[in-house]
Formats: C-alpha cells, structure tokens, sequence
C-alpha cells in the first residue's frame, strides 16, 4: 500500500511512468468490470483507454492515494453506462441480416446467459452485484463506493439476486 501510495504521488507530480505502473496493476480488474457492462472485447477495451484518458488527466484530484483502485473503478463503471448508454442510440440490425456478418461477439464464453440475465438488471444493482461478486467488495465497501446506506445495498442486492434467480428459472423453462 505504501508502494501505491508512493506511485500515486508521483503520477499526481506529472511522472508518466509511475501512473502506467499504478494502471497496469489494475487494468485486468477493470476489463472485467467494463467487460460485464458492455459484453463484447472491444468495447471493453475502448473503455479501458477512456479511463486510462480520464484517470490520467483527473488524477491530481484524487486526494487520497489509499482510493487509487475504487476511483479507478468508478470511472470504469461510468465510462462502462456511458458507452452503453451511446450504444442504446445505435440502431440494430435486424437478426436475419447477422448472417452475413458474423458474430461480434465470438470471443465471448459460456458466461452468455449470466450476462443476458444481468443485463436485465437496473444500472444499480447490476453495479452492486459486479461489485459484490467480480470484485469481492465488502457490503460496507459498495455502499460507501456507490454512495448508499448499507440496508440499501444489502437489500438492493437481495432483490437483485431475487431477479437474476427468477429470470434463470424462465430462461430455464423456455428451453
């Protein structure tokens, strides 16, 4: 911590390096929060230099260095709804044409149906179940992250889990 603590006060004083070592520890962390919002490589990759961008460019506004790892993740999670947000506006194609193109999505794995089902969650409770089980996050360190009472994120979470169980249920019976 002490190491992170050094490097942050270092890249917070223009050094270049020490921010890409501070960023390189966490860049996996980060693919995968991105990954889980916009469900494809390359979109989690674009968001992953959005927050190299940001992260760089904001961070003499971090004021404590012990934070470097939850800021860093707040602005995966915003770059992560901005993107998906952008993509809503984004006109689809019709599925009998995808044919022709192939699969975007190609690299993904088994994981789809978890995916499909999170993406059927509110933007909330996606980002607490993210955080509570790809991230091993605490209770009290989600609602402190995302700025709610505990008994919010603890029950924002069961009704999320309620959710996810209910929805696998159906896709389970409509197979």
């Amino acid at each position: 911590m002490i190491i992170i603590n050094r490097l942050v006060k270092k890249a917070q004083e223009g050094d270049e390096k020490a921010f890409l070592k501070l960023f390189q520890q966490y860049q996996e962390d980060l693919y995968r929060i991105a990954y889980a919002y916009v469900k494809n490589q390359n979109d989690a990759l674009d968001v992953i230099q959005e927050v190299a961008y940001r992260s760089f460019k904001k961070i003499d506004t971090l004021k404590n260095p012990e934070y470097f790892k939850t800021w860093l993740t707040k602005i995966a999670i915003t770059c992560s709804i901005d993107l998906v947000r952008k993509n809503k506006k984004v006109i689809q194609l019709k599925p009998e044409y995808e044919e022709f193109f192939g699969s975007e999505d190609e690299d993904v794995s088994l994981s789809v149906t978890l995916q499909d089902l999170l993406d059927q969650l509110n933007e909330v409770e996606k980002s607490i179940v993210i955080l509570r089980f790809y991230q091993d996050y605490s209770f009290k360190g989600i609602a402190d992250f995302l700025d709610l009472p505990l008994g919010t994120a603890k029950s924002v979470l069961y009704r999320a889990l309620h959710k996810l169980r209910k929805n696998f249920k159906e896709v389970r019976i409509g197979e």
